[in-house]
């Protein structure tokens, strides 16, 4: 079997005997943690939105977060579909992106779920990552990524071309899933735990255990390609996967300063960017890569509600600890 389509012989459509469990594990864990947006209700989030409650600050971080999170969720089940399923052939690795596709779509539903029931023109919401530079800035950043996959006569032959692939998987699993959408998880659930839109909130806490898996999922992906084809993994590589992360880490602290400048909820503009600094230096940890920054997280409740170590150590816990969407626990 092959993880990539190396022209190794293979058959992807033969699931069993499965070489990569990990892969499977992260499909049961996946399965485990079924929800869709419709069993939360909406009616306080509502009241809250159409009262005088929040405040502008307040309402324009719930709306470049839903502008952001709308489209990035799209640009991330594209990937998936058009470009990393062509080149990931290991059926149990397959199976989870069909998994983590579905889950995309709906994280997907979650934002038109959101939209409507908030009263949001549509093309005022999904035309943020137009309007306002430092969501674009973001988007385009992860999409230029992907340039050389794109390419209709993209093969995987040679380690140059399997290091452009890795590059990818970078770009949407490290960089959009595992950095730029974590500061926004930790705008919403501070709202939350203010008893502020709380059914956005608690929305944004199942995206966020989704995207727990998505993360570990894609790192050990990348991972078990750097075994596979070491002379991908080059010094100058990694170097530039750095340069790659410390470049999202400034596009994300500009995107945390326009957001929120004034600070809200006892949280500063300034924290954030600290928060998106000890983020990355997590992504960094789990790739081998040394950590750059060494700074402490700022908002130490948050790793308390929603345990991120599940990121780097999943498998050292219990998969019971991810139940339906009904009933979420910590």
């Amino acid at each position: 079997m092959a993880l990539i389509d190396t022209n190794t012989e293979h058959d992807p459509n033969k699931i069993l005997p499965i070489e990569y469990n990990w892969a499977r594990e992260y499909y049961t864990a996946g399965v485990a943690n079924n929800w869709v947006p419709e069993e939360i209700p909406m009616q306080a989030d509502i009241s809250q939105w159409d009262g005088d409650e929040l405040s502008d600050a307040e309402r324009q971080l719930i709306e470049w977060n839903l502008g952001f999170f709308s489209t990035a969720e799209s640009l991330t089940a594209n990937n998936i579909v058009l470009a990393l399923y062509e080149y990931v052939t290991a059926p149990e690795c397959r199976q989870y992106l069909l998994r983590q596709a579905y889950e995309e779509a709906i994280h997907t539903d979650t934002f038109i779920y959101c939209c409507d029931s908030l009263g949001f023109e549509p093309e005022y919401l999904y035309g943020m990552y137009d309007r306002i530079p430092s969501i674009a800035e973001k988007d385009a950043f992860v999409v230029d990524l992907t340039k050389a996959i794109d390419r209709p006569d993209f093969t995987l032959e040679t380690d140059a071309d399997i290091r452009a692939f890795v590059r990818d998987l970078i770009g949407f699993y490290v960089i959009m899933e595992g950095i730029f959408f974590y500061a926004g998880f930790a705008m919403m659930l501070g709202l939350k735990r203010q008893n502020k839109m709380v059914g956005i909130g608690q929305q944004f806490e199942y995206i966020m255990r989704d995207e727990s898996l998505h993360v570990g999922f894609g790192v050990d992906l990348i991972n078990q390609i750097r075994r596979e084809h070491p002379g991908v993994w080059t010094d100058r590589f990694e170097r530039e996967v750095i340069d790659l992360i410390a470049e999202a880490v400034r596009l994300e602290k500009l995107y945390a300063q326009k957001a929120c400048p004034e600070g809200i909820l006892g949280m500063s503009a300034a924290q954030f960017a600290e928060y998106v600094e000890y983020i990355a230096d997590r992504r960094l940890d789990q790739l081998e890569i040394p950590t750059q920054y060494g700074t402490e997280n700022p908002f130490p409740w948050l790793s308390e509600q929603v345990d991120l170590n599940k990121e780097k150590n999943f498998f050292e816990t219990q998969v019971t600890e991810y139940q339906s969407g009904g009933n979420l626990e910590w």
